[in-house]
């Protein structure tokens, strides 16, 4: 019979141990990954650029150190307005109407994934919290 550990193991929220540097450029490159990968299956941002942005915003919530929660907590809207202003100067019918200007595309842009960037942004807040409080009660 193995012998057993009286060691707790961690949870899911405590497993985050990634620098923040590393979560922000990660998440950089996915969002924008996401992004043209939509765009070339669907010719616009849409639902599936939506549904991976929040979990994108969820995954590196929980993939981060805690120390590091402030950078992750301030990220989700910097990665849809990079998004919707590279888009609105490169491909502005993919957010927008082809002939608004650069201004006017990135708001439309924003305005139009308004409830993924809430959303993403509320799930991103709400982990680190909950990671937040789990360390707070864990036993040194």
């Amino acid at each position: 019979m193995a012998p057993v550990s009286l060691a707790r193991s961690r949870t899911v929220w405590e497993e985050g141990r990634a620098p923040g540097v590393e979560m922000v450029a990660l998440g950089a490159a996915l969002t924008l990954t996401l992004a043209v990968t939509d765009l070339l299956l669907t010719e616009r941002l849409g639902l599936i650029f939506d549904v991976a942005f929040v979990l994108l915003c969820v995954g590196l919530a929980l993939a981060v150190h805690l120390h590091d929660s402030f950078t992750i907590g301030v990220l989700p809207p910097l990665l849809m307005l990079g998004v919707c202003l590279l888009f609105a100067v490169s491909e502005r019918a993919a957010v927008a109407r082809a002939d608004d200007t650069v201004l006017q595309a990135t708001v439309s842009g924003l305005s139009h994934h308004s409830g993924a960037l809430a959303l993403g942004y509320a799930a991103a807040l709400g982990v680190l919290w909950v990671r937040h409080r789990v360390q707070r009660q864990r036993p040194a």
